[in-house]
């Protein structure tokens, strides 16, 4: 028997909604360097090797079944709802890859074996991926933000074709309506012609 997908509920009401701050607006066209991030199937995953069109979502942090956020979480802007967020993706996957999307991934500075059991929780069909040693987070400058003295990734999802950043969703809100925002897109969108492989 199918183990039930994962729901993670409905999302707390009046949730405050971050605000545009810029902090992402350099990430446009930026092509993305050559550096390995650790997946949760056991891959090491460079971005700038990636030929084809790949959606990253990046969240802050998952909990845990029984544990509790940290102080304050609901209110902060943009933190709350990363796990609304995976299984968005989750259950748009099909849809994003008959768009042309090769590749979904998740992103966080948790570590792999963290991600392992969320990604196993909500039975994400794509690999999370680990910045925890904020390698690619300092190399391209992502923004963040502090809470319970952890330093935390801000929401966003990124299109990337042959690791050029296309274009940016920032900031999310709602998180639970963050694959649809870039399925909105994708579907006025065509892949740039200069970036397509040539025959």
């Amino acid at each position: 028997m199918t183990a039930p997908l994962f729901d993670p509920g409905k999302l707390p009401d009046n949730l405050p909604p971050p605000s545009d701050d810029g902090a992402a607006k350099h990430l446009v066209g930026l092509r993305l360097p050559s550096l390995q991030l650790r997946a949760t199937d056991g891959r090491a995953v460079d971005f700038s090797t990636l030929a084809d069109r790949t959606v990253v979502y990046v969240y802050p942090r998952t909990g845990r079944p029984g544990q509790d956020p940290p102080e304050g979480w609901a209110g902060i802007p943009g933190a709350w709802g990363c796990s609304h967020q995976s299984c968005s993706f989750r259950d748009h996957f099909d849809e994003l890859r008959k768009l042309g999307i090769a590749h979904v991934f998740g992103l966080s500075t948790q570590d792999t074996e963290y991600q392992r059991e969320a990604a196993n929780r909500f039975h994400l069909p794509f690999p999370v991926l680990s910045d925890a040693n904020f390698t690619l987070t300092r190399a391209i400058n992502l923004p963040t933000f502090t809470a319970a003295g952890m330093t935390l990734l801000c929401r966003m999802s990124l299109v990337v074709d042959s690791g050029v950043v296309t274009k940016v969703f920032y900031p999310v809100f709602p998180p639970d309506k963050s694959a649809e925002e870039v399925i909105s897109w994708l579907l006025q969108n065509d892949r740039p012609s200069a970036l397509l492989p040539v025959s």
